[in-house]
């Protein structure tokens, strides 16, 4: 489950895909289990949930380049594309409103453009967070 987001510009609405998995941290007991994990390039937690194993992953670059981290991650934990989640803010949506998608175009997310390329495929299901427009 990858947060998509500007690292480092925290409570932003454009960083909400963190935000998002930082929460997750939390519900799911892991929240002080974050860790650098240079070889991706990302803030890293483990978590298990309903019989799942799952990669908690923050990205530590800008969101243009988010799919480097998500692609790295994917090849060190044996990933597929359509094993991940990636978790994202939506201009499109009401402020607070969410929609899963599976696969499809970027829809204008530089973030989820940057993960469909580096990871050559658009098979990763979406969590779009609705952030509104300004």
């Amino acid at each position: 489950v990858a947060g998509l987001g500007n690292y480092g510009l925290w409570g932003t609405r454009h960083s909400t895909g963190m935000a998002v998995l930082d929460r997750l941290a939390r519900q799911l007991a892991v929240a002080e289990g974050w860790r650098v994990d240079r070889q991706c390039c990302s803030d890293v937690a483990l978590a298990a949930a309903h019989g799942l194993e799952l990669v908690l992953l923050k990205p530590r670059r800008l969101m243009n380049l988010n799919g480097l981290s998500v692609a790295s991650a994917a090849e060190i934990y044996n990933l597929r594309p359509e094993d991940i989640y990636l978790v994202h803010d939506d201009l499109d949506k009401a402020l607070g409103k969410v929609a899963i998608k599976l696969g499809g175009s970027t829809r204008g997310h530089n973030g989820v453009r940057s993960c469909i390329s580096a990871l050559r495929s658009n098979e990763m299901t979406r969590l779009r967070v609705g952030i509104g427009r300004p």
